[in-house]
């Protein structure tokens, strides 16, 4: 006579809930990465923690402390790698029309979760991390703005549609300083006018012959 057996748990599909996934590389630094900045723009700086980025990213502490010593140096890893590279400003045939395609490019940067994460740190961080933060904006950010539009007023010099002597760092600053500044204390997006009115009303009147 035999009896009947009972029934055996059939291997689920994937790992059972709760159970770290196996991912390593760039797979699982993504992952990490992605959660840093979720953790960041929800709840600020000051309430994100390494374990929350670790549970979010269903993986172990462990894995980001090899790496990283502080939550603040997986911030500034997690902005460079999500940064879009800076971009080329081609020729459009007017200086106008290539500093509208500056800004335009400019706010969808600042409105999207980059940018958002960039407005928690510029609210939140202390001055000795601030130090930190500054450096990575002024390289990824700010440097290549200035020298591109620097290189848009200097074509706009030798074809004749801006004024001689505009293109200085001075007024190449002025652009993103005011998205920078609008960034910083206004909530929300920034909307096109403003950035239609930045435009018309302070940048090209500056730089028309």
């Amino acid at each position: 006579m035999t009896m009947d057996q009972p029934d055996r748990p059939q291997p689920a599909d994937g790992p059972a809930e709760g159970t770290p996934l196996r991912r390593r590389g760039k797979a699982l630094e993504a992952a990490i990465f992605e959660a840093a900045l979720d953790q960041l723009t929800s709840g600020g700086f000051a309430r994100m923690t390494m374990e929350g980025v670790a549970g979010a990213a269903q993986t172990g502490k462990a894995a980001l402390y090899r790496r990283w010593a502080s939550k603040a140096d997986l911030v500034m890893d997690a902005l460079v790698a999500a940064m879009p590279p800076p971009a080329d400003f081609p020729d459009l045939g007017s200086a106008e029309a290539e500093l509208r395609q500056v800004v335009h490019g400019y706010i969808e940067v600042l409105n999207s979760r980059i940018g958002a994460a960039v407005r928690t740190l510029m609210g939140e961080l202390d001055h000795e991390r601030a130090e930190l933060f500054k450096g990575f904006l002024h390289e990824r950010v700010i440097e290549p703005t200035t020298e591109g539009i620097l290189g848009i007023l200097r074509r706009g010099e030798a074809r004749g549609d801006v004024r001689r002597g505009a293109a200085v760092p001075m007024v190449a600053d002025v652009l993103p300083a005011m998205l920078l500044y609008r960034a910083r204390v206004c909530v929300g997006m920034i909307e096109e006018d403003f950035c239609e009115e930045l435009l018309g009303r302070v940048l090209l009147p500056m730089i028309r012959p």
